[in-house]
C-alpha cells in the first residue's frame, strides 16, 4: 500500500508584527510605538556599583546574555480626546550609524496609522540623544512634527547647552539639544514639577539620570499610567535600586529618585511604562526584598 503523499512545505514568511502596541487608558487612546532597540557590547560599563561577577550573575538570573546589554525604546503616544501627545522621540536625527535597527520612530508611527503632522505636543523626560533626538531630520533643517510644541525642563535645557560638555562622554547629548531643542527654542514649553502640563497629565521631579529628568502621572477615567523615562534603564537596576548607570549625571539621586518612584508605584498599584524595558514597557512594579521587580501586563491583541 501506498503512503499518503507529503504535502508541500510550507514557505518561511520572514515578516515580522507591526513594532506599535495600542489600549485603552480611562477616555485616552494609548499607543506604544518602537524606535528600535539600543545595544551595548560590554554590560559591566554600562552598570556601576557592583562587581563586574555581580553583574554578571544579575544579568544571568534574568535569563538574560552577561556579556552584552538590549535596552529599548518605548515611545507613548497618546490621544487624550483633544490633543495628541508623544512622550520622548528616540534617536532619530542622532543616529550614528545607518545599518542600526534604531531611529525608527517615523516607520513606528505609519505602521501604528498616525501622522507626523497630528502631532500637538512632544513631553520630554529628558533630553539624552536617545530621548530627544527624534525631533528634526538628520540634516537638521525640518521638523518631523511641525505643529507640535515640546515640553522640557529649564533646568536640562540650560544644562545640555554648556560649552564645558564638549570633549566629554556627555557631548552627544548636547549636540542633541543644540540640533533638536535649539532651533525650537520658540515651541518649547518649561514644566515644574507637580504642574497639569496639560490635561490629565502631571509632571513629577524625578531627577538624577538628568538635572531635570520628569517622569509624567497620566490619569483618566478612574485609571493611571505613569510614564518614568529612565528611572530605570534595565530589570537588574530595579532589583539593585542603589546601583547607577554610566549615563547618570547624579548616579546618587538617580538611584534615591528610582527608590522613591518605585515605592510610589509599588505602593499605590499604579502601572507604570519604562522606555528602556522590553518592549512594550509597561507593568506593575512591586516590591522585592531590599529591591523591586517589573511584572509586564498581559498584553491583548485582540
Amino acid at each position: 500500500m501506498g503512503g499518503q503523499a507529503a504535502l508541500a512545505k510550507a514557505p518561511l514568511l520572514g515578516t515580522l508584527a507591526p513594532a506599535f502596541y495600542r489600549f485603552k487608558l480611562g477616555t485616552m487612546e494609548a499607543t506604544v510605538i518602537s524606535d528600535g532597540p539600543l545595544n551595548f557590547p560590554d554590560s559591566t560599563k554600562i552598570f556601576k556599583g557592583a562587581a563586574d561577577d555581580e553583574i554578571r550573575k544579575l544579568l544571568a538570573d534574568e535569563f538574560l546574555p552577561t556579556d552584552a546589554v538590549r535596552m529599548e525604546q518605548n515611545i507613548l503616544v497618546l490621544n487624550t480626546g483633544d490633543k495628541l501627545v508623544m512622550f520622548d522621540t528616540g534617536l532619530y536625527s542622532m543616529k550614528p550609524n545607518p545599518a542600526l535597527p534604531s531611529g525608527r520612530i517615523l516607520k513606528s508611527l505609519a505602521e501604528a496609522g498616525i501622522k507626523p503632522e497630528d502631532i500637538d505636543a512632544i513631553v520630554l523626560t529628558h533630553p539624552h540623544i536617545d530621548h530627544a533626538g527624534g525631533i528634526m531630520s538628520e540634516d537638521g533643517k525640518t521638523r518631523l512634527f511641525p505643529n507640535a510644541q515640546i515640553y522640557t525642563t529649564e533646568a536640562d535645557f540650560n544644562f545640555w547647552q554648556s560649552e564645558k560638555l564638549i570633549g566629554t562622554p556627555a557631548e552627544s547629548s548636547r549636540n542633541t539639544v543644540m540640533k533638536n531643542l535649539v532651533p525650537n527654542k520658540d515651541r518649547l514649553v518649561m514644566v515644574k514639577d507637580g504642574q497639569e502640563i496639560l490635561p490629565g497629565i502631571q509632571a513629577i521631579a524625578s531627577h538624577g539620570h538628568t538635572v531635570g529628568h520628569t517622569s509624567y502621572m497620566i490619569s483618566s477615567g478612574g485609571r493611571s499610567l505613569c510614564f518614568t523615562g529612565d528611572i530605570a534603564h534595565h530589570s537588574i537596576l530595579l532589583r539593585r535600586p542603589k546601583m547607577a548607570i554610566t549615563f547618570d549625571t547624579d548616579g546618587e539621586m538617580a538611584a534615591a529618585s528610582r527608590i522613591r518612584m518605585c515605592d510610589m508605584l509599588a505602593s499605590q498599584k499604579i502601572p507604570a511604562m519604562i522606555f528602556h524595558l522590553p518592549w512594550p514597557g509597561i507593568g506593575n512594579i512591586a516590591k522585592d526584598g531590599e529591591g523591586f521587580r517589573f511584572v509586564p501586563v498581559a498584553l491583548h491583541p485582540v
